[in-house]
């Protein structure tokens, strides 16, 4: 067995959420650059100038990439090898406290939908645990904004909507947000499973490294056209129209029920940010 001091928890998750919310990962650098080579529309490519100093300054002074630093979101891989004493969430918790306030990161969460009381603190976080097998201890942190997350949807789909149904659903979903989620966006698709299950993975699709490919390769090959399609749209950067509306597609997929077609589209603006570290 290994044993995990929470201590260590706390810290690592305080540094990794303020890393997040300052350093854009440098393939989603490389990524925007190329974007803005082959963008053709003039204004398109003097957003992506201004995309990439914004990013770049952040960087420099260690200020976040946007005033949103958003909903903590916080993965936990633990290995059933692992061990520890106390409570996860309230060390996981008390990192995203330190650093949103030793961070001077926004504070963006209310205690109740509907009373609007915000905490102060940015807690609590919402947190994600996988069980596998081994001693590993996984933390994925993404920081996830408001504006992008209102215009993701999910949608029961039925089997008879085959992959056209999907495809049309995506291009209609990224064409209704226009430049309200802050493209050029990163778009996480989940496929499958139920109702919560597709939303979790079109959320932990978000997490994949921009220039992987999904190793199945029905999801492979559809996050390619869903990539050509959804530029195809003309929203382009900051919805000024453009060539260049998204950076990459990420399709995770599941098996279903035999009448369902479960579909989640979580959007990502341009600052994809999240960062990850083994303990």
């Amino acid at each position: 067995m290994r044993k995990i001091d929470l201590k260590d928890v706390t810290k690592k998750i305080k540094e990794l959420f303020i890393d997040a919310c300052s350093n854009l990962p440098e393939n989603v650098m490389e990524t925007l650059k190329k974007a803005k080579e082959q963008e053709q529309s003039p204004l398109c490519k003097d957003v992506f100038s201004q995309i990439i100093a914004n990013a770049e300054l952040s960087k420099e002074k260690q200020l976040p990439l946007c005033q949103d630093t958003g909903v903590a979101v916080v993965f936990l891989t633990i290995g059933s090898e692992v061990v520890f004493e106390g409570d996860i969430y309230q060390a996981v918790n008390e990192g995203v406290r330190l650093a949103y306030t030793d961070g001077y990161l926004r504070k963006s969460v209310v205690r109740h939908p509907l009373d609007r009381v915000n905490t102060k603190d940015n807690t609590p976080a919402i947190v994600h645990i996988k069980m596998v097998p081994g001693d590993v201890f996984k933390i994925d942190v993404a920081p996830k904004g408001g504006g992008s997350e209102n215009l993701s949807t999910v949608k029961m789909l039925i089997p008879a909507d085959g992959v056209e149904g999907i495809k049309n659903l995506v291009v209609k979903t990224v064409a209704e947000a226009g430049g309200k989620p802050c493209p050029p966006l990163v778009i996480g698709v989940g496929i499958g499973g139920n109702f919560e299950k597709c939303a979790l993975m079109a959320k932990e699709a978000l997490l994949r490294e921009i220039d992987d490919e999904s190793p199945d390769p029905i999801a492979r090959e559809l996050e390619k056209e869903l990539l050509e399609l959804v530029n195809n749209t003309g929203v382009g950067a900051m919805g000024f129209g453009g060539t260049k509306t998204c950076l990459a597609v990420k399709v995770n997929v599941h098996p279903c029920h035999i009448a369902s077609l479960p579909v989640a589209i979580n959007l990502q603006c341009h600052s994809a940010r999240h960062k990850s570290a083994n303990l």
